[in-house]
């Protein structure tokens, strides 16, 4: 029954995009800035403006407080009372707009543009993360005008600092495990394959971050005078970043690849078939291929493999002209990208055991860890990812792309930690959005196929018992 209707919830979306398209603008007016404590109001006005349309939907809304700004909880249930629930997770913080004079137009005064598919949407936010929630808004908004009600159980949870880390959102979900119980998550803020392929992340990397100084002497020491009878510290550190790989990008710490999982062979056969660019990939930065584990294709090394990388070295004299010392100390920072079961403060001991055993007599260390995210997937043969393949079909041609990312969306991996629930995350931006960056828009013809495809998927949720 659920599917009958699904025709004239779709058509209710076009015959009704203008007006969707005007609440985004509505809300994108509002320049809720999470980082900057002089758009705490604006912040709470975004969070309040979305709350007073989901109470005209039919839903139970709570604007729930934390450390920092407040998680806007709604939910509605459906007739059907066998149906599953959906937690539906995004935010309404955006980032400030500076630098403003890189804006062809105000970040905070949204216009429409034409584009090279037709029409955009230039503003802050238009795209992070504000257009992508109002794709499956505006999908709830169809379902119930047009069949009175959602064919399934929906939860939402929509957080204001995002933007920011997402501080007090670890907090949120331990304090409100029974809240949001659910069967599965569903995440926008991803991207497609291209304006005519629609993709599903199903992998996301997590990740540690480390600061480590090692200190030798007591000051730093002219090289002519203790050169060739002192350890030199920078010296001591470069050999023991060279320890942590071996010629074949191998990473050496102990037990480091404990839970990583194997690739299966239908997850290669997937990866095979994005029939990735290799050579313009890595020629775009003046790289001839891939390098790192050789028995791996360079998309099952950025989507599947772990990482160990220094991301900054310093130490000594640095300024202008030259300096004949031998530094006291010796700083670097460092962060791994985990997949699988990798566990994240296991990682970070044995990270710091691994340069503890390295240093050389004398010297001490100071280990700071900077936070740390889980690793994420979904199984591909999961029956709500199939659902939302199956509703992702009845809108586009060409066939859904299964994708991994190589960066990290904390949310995801603390969904998956205190609540449970696998995510599937279905959105609908497009590499070149300028997300963070000055003129961020979104295609109209995003947010219109956003919210068809969402009105799908929810149909198809609906069938998984």
């Amino acid at each position: 029954m659920t599917l009958n209707k699904l025709d004239a919830v779709r058509s209710y979306v076009d015959d009704n995009f203008d007006a969707s398209v005007n609440r985004l603008i509505d809300w994108l007016k509002i320049p809720s800035v999470s980082t900057d404590s002089k758009f705490d109001e604006e912040v709470l006005r975004a969070a309040n403006w979305m709350g007073e349309q989901l109470q005209a939907l039919g839903f139970q809304i709570k604007l729930i407080e934390t450390a920092g700004h407040p998680v806007l909880y709604a939910e509605r249930a459906s007739d059907d009372a066998g149906a599953p629930t959906a937690l539906y997770y995004g935010h309404y913080d955006v980032q400030p707009g500076d630098p403003f004079e890189l804006w062809e137009t105000a970040p905070f005064e949204p216009v429409i543009k034409d584009s090279k598919y037709g029409k955009k949407l230039v503003a802050r936010g238009a795209q992070d993360d504000k257009g992508q929630v109002m794709t499956f808004i505006e999908a709830f908004r169809a379902w119930i005008e047009v069949a009175g009600n959602l064919p399934c159980n929906v939860k939402i949870m929509l957080e204001g600092e995002e933007e920011t880390g997402s501080p007090s959102l670890a907090g949120f979900l331990e304090a409100n495990k029974e809240l949001l119980k659910a069967d599965v998550c569903v995440v926008c803020d991803t991207a497609m394959w291209d304006i005519d392929t629609p993709a599903i992340t199903y992998s996301l990397r997590g990740l540690v971050d480390a600061e480590i100084t090692i200190t030798g002497p007591t000051r730093d020491l002219h090289s002519g005078m203790y050169g060739g009878a002192v350890v030199n510290p920078l010296h001591a550190l470069s050999a023991i970043v060279a320890d942590l790989h071996d010629k074949d990008g191998k990473i050496q710490i102990k037990d480091f690849y404990d839970g990583v999982p194997p690739l299966t062979q239908e997850e290669r056969d997937e990866l095979a078939a994005l029939n990735h660019d290799d050579d313009g990939f890595f020629g775009e930065i003046g790289l001839s291929g891939p390098a790192g584990e050789p028995e791996f294709t360079a998309l099952e090394k950025l989507w599947a493999r772990p990482t160990c990388d220094v991301n900054g070295m310093w130490g000594g004299y640095i300024g202008e002209g030259h300096k004949t010392v031998i530094a006291s100390e010796a700083s670097l920072k460092l962060s791994c990208r985990l997949v699988g079961d990798q566990d994240p403060i296991a990682i970070l001991k044995n990270i710091e055991a691994f340069f503890q055993e390295r240093l050389p007599k004398d010297f001490t260390m100071k280990f700071t860890n900077h936070g740390f995210g889980h690793p994420a997937k979904l199984p591909i043969d999961s029956p709500f990812l199939k659902a939302a393949k199956a509703g992702l079909d009845y809108e586009f041609d060409n066939p859904t792309k299964l994708i991994g990312m190589g960066g990290s969306i904390p949310a995801v991996g603390q969904i998956k930690e205190t609540l449970g629930l696998d995510s599937v995350m279905v959105g609908f931006g497009l590499s070149d959005d300028n997300i963070h960056s000055p003129n961020e828009k979104y295609e109209l013809t995003c947010l219109q196929r956003g919210i068809r495809s969402h009105a799908a998927i929810l149909a198809k949720l609906a069938e998984v018992k």
